[in-house]
């Protein structure tokens, strides 16, 4: 049987520019999955507001990490762990599959990838959503892709999906790995932060895992480093709006650890697979500057897995485990 594997991440802007930053956000923060405010309430805050205000202000940083990588950093990440991944399983595996990418939002998209296996005679495909914890917000909306496929061809074809693996040991181990480099490089600081990406509160309360999730691999990471429970924190970044999102926020811990006079703190993202405008600009170096401004300690950012040895080794196990024999 031929076989194909989808990496699948979030999506990007195609340019760093006012435009396509707009179609970007506009696709994205449309989707019912992510947004699930009534449309009569929301879509004023969206057109009147958001895609008209927030454009222009993610341009200079977007502008700065376009310049940096030549090109959107997810998109030269997600290229560089399809080829990596690819090269692995054809020395590892009789049948190797073949390896691509889609995004969520944006370009390449799943429904064109799709047809392009299928055309080559492609027979199953494996879409692996690059989301170690499950969320209605993330993984949910390539399930409805999926489901779309399914409903708009009338020769149907055979996928299936990986949920979540937030509790596989290589996952843990990849991210225990990726720390202790750090350490070894820069010195162990006096704390380390798992920052992950925050959903409003009453996401969790209508039934959405994420947040159990999340504490899972934070412990999960602080016992594979056996960390003291002074010496480690979990939080969550991104808030948008004025309601109640999973706590405790990313800022509000920066803001409490530089009251305590820290003279240094780590900060990795373990919901991220790969480095990305998000965490390569919110909390790389705009936190970094917020945190300057409460005290004068160090401020460290860990990278995401992205192609690390640890990281394709892990998605060659995933796929090996779900792809059919």
């Amino acid at each position: 049987m031929k076989t194909a594997v989808v990496l699948m991440n979030l999506g990007t802007p195609e340019q760093p520019t006012v435009p396509a930053i707009r179609r970007y956000l506009r696709e994205f923060l449309s989707d019912r999955r992510v947004v699930e405010i009534p449309r009569v309430l929301w879509y004023p805050i969206l057109y009147g507001i958001i895609l008209t205000l927030r454009p222009r202000r993610l341009v200079p940083g977007y502008a700065e990490m376009w310049h940096r990588f030549g090109d959107s950093p997810l998109r030269v990440i997600s290229r560089q762990q399809v080829e990596k991944l690819q090269a692995q399983l054809r020395q590892t595996t009789t049948h190797a599959p073949v390896v691509c990418q889609a995004m969520t939002y944006g370009a390449p998209r799943l429904s064109n990838i799709v047809s392009e296996l299928r055309a080559s005679g492609i027979e199953h495909i494996l879409v692996l959503p690059l989301y170690p914890q499950y969320s209605a917000t993330t993984t949910g909306p390539i399930y409805d892709q999926v489901a779309a496929l399914f409903q708009s061809q009338r020769d149907v074809p055979s996928i299936s999906i990986v949920k979540h693996y937030y509790q596989h040991p290589l996952y843990t181990e990849a991210l225990a790995q990726s720390v202790r480099a750090h350490w070894q490089q820069h010195g162990r600081a006096q704390r380390l932060l798992m920052s992950f990406h925050g959903i409003p509160k009453r996401n969790i309360e209508l039934g959405d895992p994420y947040s159990d999730h999340c504490v899972a691999t934070a412990n999960q990471l602080a016992a594979a480093l056996q960390l003291r429970d002074d010496e480690w924190q979990f939080s969550f970044q991104s808030r948008l709006g004025r309601a109640e999102w999973l706590q405790p926020y990313t800022a509000d811990v920066l803001q409490r650890w530089g009251e305590q006079q820290l003279a240094s703190i780590d900060v990795i993202c373990p919901a991220f697979a790969a480095d990305c405008l998000e965490t390569l600009e919110e909390i790389a170096i705009e936190n970094r500057s917020v945190s300057a401004c409460w005290w004068g300690g160090e401020y460290r950012y860990i990278p995401c897995l992205n192609d690390s040895d640890a990281h394709i080794a892990l998605l060659q196990q995933l796929i090996n485990q779900h792809l059919p024999r």
